[in-house]
């Protein structure tokens, strides 16, 4: 970028910067007590819970991550995209509503280890304690991609030294997270999810034009894509090579995440009433299709041939992860108003970072100040006193996360894919059977939870096949597995030990029988 372009992109940055971090302000004076802060009194109306929910799930990795691996290995990637499509309709259609029924006829529980305690009367808080660790180690990988992704988009963009660019980043999102909480938290997440959709659509459909109907093809053989340019189009290809069952598998698995995904969840726990997330789940499903399909796999593809003859990821040229991001700097730099145009899209990244990261600062710190604190090491705890440790958490948390994506070679897909294995592993199958299956007890919750992370942590961190981790060594993706082996725990521990007693009997009938959706 020529500095006066530059210029005009950092003046659209800091805009939109200082327009988040005045919503954190705005909210921080209407956050008076616990409930506020981490579920905004149950009071989101459909647009944004919506919103919050698809622009905090979808990440820096939808607009960076998706599309650097299509413009990689092709076309193949779109089982990803399909996986999290159809898990995102089955989580919005057969979660959403009975989780926020049931979350208030438990004891109005505030937080998903809140929840799993009322829903099996845990009176040892083992399932409290096991959850809120499990959340605090996995949002803190989470969160790091997140980081990583703002401190390569400034890094590229503004030509900042990637820590200095990590360091701004990290402490825009913690500024308004502190402040404002859960509402200041979705009312940013409901700007930033029409900013990533706008993007989306608007950006490649003008490379598209530009390039021509016609070019396409010519001009993406021209980067000698692996295989030629139908193998790159084969959706039943990656990277030149046919696909293999498990490899389609293990793409769809992805799709089993959501619905032990706490910073979607606690979405659906804040919805004000049933008419209003009726309304969420068309919106949310429709901004799903049009931001993977549309969006993340056209920007891939367009992406090989505008801005062929360079071919990202070769020597010298920027990683396939920062494609959305090159494209913009070269469809925006032809007149003055252009560039800031160009910066109002690439705030879109900066939007689809900062609305997953400041969920999982936020969830993070409930589960250690509300699920570990109040409720393990100080039940008397007052609300005052909750609030502070939240906001002391959510810095602590942001200071992990930003150590670990210090590294400026850590792959935001190889984060966010971990973090997503492990959620999905651990709650998933918990979150299902809690809602549907009335003889699930305590022992077979904390037994599901405990198999699904091990496995996960097993299978991608521990070398055990002549040097390889398991998941290197058969190309199966860790939540796949996870998954599966915590529902048989779940089932067998369950079937194992005492039925539940009337009364969670009871609570659950009275839930489902209560379902009008």
């Amino acid at each position: 970028m020529i500095s006066g372009n530059l210029g005009w992109i950092l003046v659209a940055f800091v805009a939109y910067m200082v327009f988040m971090i005045g919503i954190g302000a705005l909210y921080m004076k209407r956050t008076s007590n616990s409930s506020d802060y981490f579920l905004g009194g149950r009071g989101l109306n459909g647009w944004v819970a919506a919103l919050s929910a698809q622009a905090s799930d979808m990440s820096g990795w939808l607009l960076m991550g998706l599309p650097g691996s299509v413009y990689a290995l092709g076309t193949g990637q779109i089982w990803i995209a399909v996986g999290l499509f159809i898990g995102t309709v089955l989580n919005w259609v057969c979660i959403s509503g009975r989780l926020r029924r049931y979350t208030i006829k438990a004891n109005n529980s505030l937080t998903l280890p809140e929840f799993f305690e009322n829903r099996f009367r845990d009176d040892r808080r083992i399932l409290l304690g096991i959850s809120s660790v499990v959340i605090v180690i996995f949002f803190v990988v989470y969160t790091a991609s997140a980081l990583a992704a703002g401190g390569k988009l400034f890094n590229i963009v503004l030509g900042v030294d990637y820590h200095i660019a990590l360091t701004i980043g990290a402490l825009v999102i913690l500024a308004y997270t502190f402040m404002g909480g859960f509402m200041a938290v979705c009312t940013t997440d409901f700007v930033q999810g029409l900013l990533m959709l706008v993007g989306l659509l608007v950006v490649p459909l003008i490379a598209y034009g530009i390039v021509g109907p016609d070019n396409l093809m010519a001009a993406i053989a021209s980067t000698n894509p692996e295989g030629g340019v139908n193998a790159f189009l084969d959706i039943m290809s990656n990277g030149g090579k046919p696909l293999t069952f498990v490899e389609i598998l293990s793409q769809l698995a992805w799709g089993l995440g959501y619905c032990g995904m706490p910073h979607i969840l606690v979405r659906f726990m804040a919805v004000k009433n049933e008419k209003e997330l009726k309304k969420s789940r068309v919106i949310a499903i429709v901004w799903v299709a049009l931001s993977l399909f549309f969006g993340g796999i056209v920007i891939g593809v367009v992406g090989r041939g505008y801005l062929a003859p360079v071919i990202l990821g070769a020597e010298g040229a920027p990683s396939v992860e920062n494609v959305f991001i090159v494209m913009i700097e070269k469809l925006f730099t032809s007149d003055i108003a252009a560039p800031f145009i160009g910066g109002i899209f690439l705030c879109g990244i900066l939007a689809a970072i900062m609305s997953t990261a400041d969920s999982q600062l936020l969830v993070a710190s409930s589960s250690v100040a509300e699920d570990i604190y109040k409720g393990i090491i100080n039940p008397k705890a007052d609300d005052a006193k909750v609030l502070r440790l939240s906001r002391i958490v959510v810095i602590v948390v942001a200071v992990v996360a930003y150590l670990i994506a210090l590294d400026p070679n850590s792959s935001i897909m190889g984060l966010v894919s971990n973090a997503w294995s492990g959620f999905g592993s651990a709650f998933g199958p918990l979150v299902v059977c809690a809602l549907f299956w009335k003889r699930t007890n305590r022992t077979g919750a904390i037994a599901g939870m405990i198999s699904g992370a091990l496995t996960v942590i097993i299978w991608d961190y521990i070398p055990l096949v002549s040097g390889k981790t398991l998941g290197d060594s058969t190309g199966i993706y860790s939540l796949l597995i996870g998954f599966f082996v915590s529902l048989i725990f779940i089932i067998v521990a369950s079937l194992c030990s005492k039925a539940p007693s009337e009364e969670i009997v009871a609570e659950f009938d009275s839930v489902k029988n209560s379902d009008n959706c």
